[in-house]
């Protein structure tokens, strides 16, 4: 499905990302990588054991990567002009290799843009729960969304 325009997004609008993901210790460690976080509690299983969880957790920013991307396709997909930022992120629960996720978006805001008569500005609130309904990640994120192209033709 393609993304949705800025008239599209209506304050209070949920919109379940329709699919789920499970989580591997080969995305973990290969984020883990691609970004040069050496740390322990993600690596280390050995550690990993004399922690408060008892195994590696999956870094946090791949998370909150995966619970925004699992969004995309039925909310900004070729629709978002720029992401404008992300507040009050939140990691309430651990995700462990093998947790399943699945994500679900409010609209908290839409209004126009005051400077590109094309674009709107839309407030998301994303939630990533696992398997077992905990809720595990949370963030609110700014995008500048395009506006519905007018018709091309009369009638």
């Amino acid at each position: 499905m393609a993304g949705l325009f800025f008239e599209d997004f209506i304050e209070g609008k949920v919109i379940d990302a329709e699919w789920t993901r499970t989580v591997t210790e080969a995305d973990n460690v290969f984020f883990c990588s691609l970004t040069m976080n050496v740390q322990k509690l993600h690596l280390d299983a050995e550690y990993a054991k004399g922690t408060e969880f008892g195994r590696p957790l999956i870094n946090s920013l791949f998370t909150l990567g995966l619970m925004i991307g699992m969004s995309v396709h039925n909310t900004t997909q070729g629709t978002t002009i720029a992401n404008l930022g992300m507040t009050d992120v939140r990691f309430p629960a651990p995700v462990f290799a093998g947790d399943t996720l699945r994500v679900e978006t409010t609209v908290l805001a839409a209004r126009p843009s005051r400077s590109r008569a094309d674009a709107g500005i839309v407030t998301f609130r994303h939630l990533a729960f696992n398997q077992a309904g905990v809720l595990v990640a949370s963030c609110e994120r700014a995008a500048l969304m395009r506006r519905r192209p007018a018709s091309s033709g009369a009638a």
